[in-house]
């Protein structure tokens, strides 16, 4: 008997603490991989970051979201996007030269460069990219309870402009870059930029 306390005095704590972490990691935060080139200059391929499950979305948030059934070229359930949120529910948005528009106001986009704001973005509206690339819905407005994303790296960036919209149920969490990252502007871009 004294045997089994002594070997419950350790095994109980270590099945309480990693009870506590599943917890945790699935409705608090969790870790992730950057997956590509999309989000560069502010996320670089096989970066890890976190993910904040109880953070709100607001525009410019970078989030994590399940592409499953979003993007058409997403074939299993284990997909994961890293995008940034252009734009919120009854939003309109569009780019010109290079400038993005969201409800008609010109956003700032000094997350990135003038190159990446020009290269691979075009000139198109919401209505103009539904029907180019045959989304599934057709409008004018990102629909309710939906997101329109773009990655940072617009010319290589798999996103919102060709399959359409995010549903917020498909979103996972907000990314944050750890504190512990050397790069005070980089964790600025992804971190403090949601309004």
């Amino acid at each position: 008997m004294k045997t089994f306390k002594n070997v419950m005095s350790w095994v109980l704590p270590i099945i309480v603490g990693l009870l506590i972490a599943m917890v945790i990691r699935h409705f608090v935060f969790s870790m992730v991989r950057v997956d590509g080139p999309s989000m560069e200059p502010n996320l670089e391929n096989n970066e890890r970051v976190a993910v904040v499950k109880t953070a709100k979305v607001k525009r410019l948030s970078v989030v994590v979201f399940n592409a499953y059934h979003v993007d058409p070229d997403a074939t299993s359930a284990n997909v994961k996007y890293v995008k940034r949120v252009i734009g919120m529910p009854g939003d309109t948005v569009s780019s010109k030269n290079g400038q993005l528009y969201v409800n008609g106001k010109k956003i700032s986009q000094n997350f990135i460069s003038q190159y990446e704001r020009t290269q691979g973005t075009g000139n198109w509206n919401l209505w103009s990219l539904s029907n180019k690339y045959s989304w599934h819905v057709k409008t004018t407005k990102v629909p309710k309870h939906d997101y329109f994303v773009l990655g940072d790296h617009r010319s290589v960036s798999n996103d919102g402009r060709y399959w359409g919209f995010v549903p917020q149920k498909k979103v996972i969490g907000v990314v944050k870059v750890p504190f512990w990252d050397t790069d005070a502007t980089k964790r600025h871009n992804v971190n403090a930029l949601g309004q």
